[in-house]
């Protein structure tokens, strides 16, 4: 491929993952886009929830399985190093729009607030939560982790170097901030539904899950700086006192 189509497909990777991450967030706030998380249930409960269930795990097997460095290596004898990245980030896509299309209604309310205080408090949170996935990865730079400044590095004759390791802003309080935004994504809602209660608990679970996997690999990679920060600095309460470590931290599920 030449490096103007590599910059090209590297650039509609990474638009794609726009729309995905837009519809997303529409799909989960009941909004605009054609298919919703609260939609009217239209099948049998049991098939529903075994649905649901293989739409959370294929996103999940994916999105671990293709981060990891040995698959990586095997993944690279059929893709070029400089477009793996953005393959990953369009596999990722397509994982994650298949949950929305394909997503079963459930039916059913667990809560439903109705203070207005409160109820726009929890939406504030919403709001919040997927505001800090955007801005933790332009902390950690958001077009390496997009694959492309990849696909850039190519296009100049550059070779690509790995990020260097340090931690920006809020990763000195704490480990997974951009974890939190997806937590505070999936579990701050004034009307939690069945549905949404099934889908917050499969993701929070795939996010927990994937950690220590991510955490190895990371201290596999940049050893004793990350191993001492790992130690130093919680995974998602922030402290008060931050961790004192220069560098860049490079991922979240690089």
């Amino acid at each position: 491929m030449s490096k103007v189509l590599s910059l090209a497909y590297g650039l509609a990777c990474y638009a794609l993952f726009l729309v995905t991450y837009l519809y997303f967030i529409g799909f989960m706030g009941n909004v605009i886009v054609p298919t919703t998380l609260d939609a009217t249930p239209r099948t049998s409960l049991g098939w529903a929830l075994l649905v649901n269930a293989g739409l959370i795990a294929l996103f999940g097997v994916q999105h671990s399985v293709m981060a990891r460095p040995a698959f990586k290596r095997m993944w690279t004898r059929l893709v070029p190093d400089h477009l793996e990245r953005s393959t990953y980030v369009l596999f990722s896509c397509i994982a994650l729009f298949a949950l929305c299309w394909f997503w079963q209604p459930l039916g059913g309310t667990i809560w439903k607030v109705e203070t207005p205080l409160l109820r726009n408090t929890l939406l504030a949170l919403f709001a919040m939560g997927w505001l800090m996935v955007p801005l933790a990865t332009m902390l950690i730079n958001h077009f390496d982790l997009f694959g492309v400044r990849q696909t850039w590095l190519h296009f100049r004759g550059k070779e690509y170097t790995p990020l260097a390791f340090r931690t920006p802003g809020p990763y000195r309080f704490l480990r997974h901030p951009l974890y939190v935004g997806w937590l505070f994504a999936f579990w701050a809602t004034p009307d939690m539904t069945a549905a949404h209660l099934f889908l917050a608990l499969g993701l929070t679970g795939y996010i927990f899950a994937a950690i220590p996997f991510e955490e190895r690999d990371l201290e596999s990679f940049y050893g004793k700086k990350y191993a001492a920060y790992r130690a130093k600095t919680p995974m998602f309460v922030p402290r008060l006192i931050p961790t004192d470590t220069k560098g860049e931290l490079a991922t979240e599920e690089k």
